[in-house]
């Protein structure tokens, strides 16, 4: 389960599905081989194919326009070493990454968060920190990717989930949007009272940022967050002790009937709860940034939408994580791998990159304006204010650690248990 969320996690950011591949194929077999000759090659593997060289701008990615400047200006030709088999069995598209980034097989790689933080302490990525466009990263950026003080990965879009709602059902019944758990809780209430069914619909997937924002809101937002960091990583503070709050206020969640747990054991991303939030049945569903900007999800309302951080002690809280480019340490093509990356998350690159899909540029310098519905979340991480959903620094992977151990919660096992396994994550962390 965790692998293949992990997957879903990239191909969502990629808009591409590339959760597994097929175990009857060698690692080098199913790959595009484009190189061109008498041209330097930077070998790239990703989820994604290179489009036709003959097709215009407008049919080819964000990303690989920002590719296609790199091959321009520094005369190199990019190869894109990715799966197509038509079956997904048995490997997923992680497993199958660090096997190639294990054996030193490509330059560039796409990694996912939990990727990211593995090959980033066998030292098998490179530090970018010497790029001139790391210079002028979001520090959220850089805490997420850095490993043992070495910045091992950048992306180009930074991920953002948050509470869509439903602003005339909060307005019709006099509601503020709620900042902290205790104001969310009462929203929920009147919405039940006033004959709203389920008040928030959830899937398997997402429950968890209730979590991190209630755990991690001091913790990113005050001044000790290496300090406590470190704390977790020596087993001086217990995890568990951060993730009760969250939990606990799940469980009333489940327990006053404002989420459908079964149902949302059972349910996939946005599709468990889109129709009924679309219908105006429910006024709060979770999501990730891009789901405003896509009609095939929440890009089209017929109501006024807004999308807010989730409540914590410190207010409305986004909730980030983010895959990233890391160069492999060994890189048979080093030197023309960093330059090209360097182009691709240039701020020009990356104004491109971002103006085209609508995201939150990496770069500090990069401002692209979104939609209107988007706004409450981008003004709090323009404030620089957001927990970390994946952070590499850390010795227990957060994400998907804290969504299977939800899903516990909403099969019936207790707060108390569900604490037990994190102690236990935590226990394994430190013997390893």
């Amino acid at each position: 389960m965790f692998k293949k969320m992990m997957a879903v996690m990239l191909a969502g950011i990629m808009s591409l599905s590339v959760s597994a591949c097929s175990q009857k194929s060698p690692l080098n077999e199913n790959l595009a081989d484009n190189t061109k000759e008498n041209e330097k090659v930077v070998n790239l593997f990703g989820p994604m194919e290179k489009s036709d060289p003959d097709a215009g701008n407008t049919a080819r990615t964000a990303q690989e326009q920002t590719v296609r400047m790199a091959e321009e200006e520094l005369g190199v030709y990019m190869e894109y070493r990715t799966y197509t088999a038509a079956d997904y069995q048995d490997k997923t598209y992680d497993e199958v990454t660090l096997d190639r980034a294990r054996n030193n097989m490509d330059d560039l790689y796409l990694l996912n968060p939990d990727t990211i933080q593995i090959l980033g302490r066998e030292g098998k990525l490179a530090d970018l920190s010497g790029l001139e466009s790391a210079k002028d990263l979001r520090e959220v950026v850089r805490t997420a990717n850095t490993v043992d003080g070495k910045l091992v990965a950048i992306p180009q879009e930074v991920v953002a989930y948050g509470l869509f709602v439903n602003k005339e059902m909060f307005d019709r019944y006099r509601l503020d949007l709620p900042d902290t758990p205790e104001e969310f809780l009462e929203c929920c209430k009147v919405f039940k009272e006033k004959g709203i069914e389920t008040p928030v619909g959830a899937n398997r997937w997402w429950l968890e940022c209730f979590v991190l924002a209630q755990a991690y809101a001091d913790m990113y937002n005050g001044d000790t967050t290496e300090e406590e960091v470190a704390a977790l990583n020596s087993g001086e503070a217990k995890l568990s002790d951060y993730m009760r709050p969250g939990f606990e206020f799940l469980k009333e969640l489940m327990d006053q009937g404002y989420i459908d747990a079964e149902r949302a054991y059972v349910s996939e991303a946005i599709e468990g709860e889109k129709e009924d939030f679309l219908e105006q049945k429910t006024p709060i569903v979770m999501a990730y940034w891009g789901a405003a900007n896509t009609d095939t999800a929440y890009g089209d309302p017929d109501f006024d939408m807004q999308v807010i951080g989730f409540p914590s002690s410190r207010g409305q809280m986004p909730v980030i994580s983010m895959s990233g480019y890391g160069v492999s340490a060994e890189a048979e093509n080093y030197g023309d791998a960093m330059d090209t990356l360097d182009i691709m998350l240039s701020d020009e690159a990356l104004q491109v990159y971002s103006e085209v899909n609508q995201v939150i540029s990496p770069s500090k310098n990069v401002q692209v304006d979104h939609k209107d519905a988007l706004r409450p979340l981008n003004d709090r991480i323009d404030e620089g204010v957001y927990v970390l959903g994946s952070n590499a620094g850390m010795n227990v992977e957060q994400w998907g650690n804290i969504c299977l151990i939800v899903r516990e919660l909403l099969n019936g096992s207790s707060v108390d248990a569900c604490m037990e396994q994190f102690d236990r994550l935590q226990e394994e962390a430190l013997d390893q």
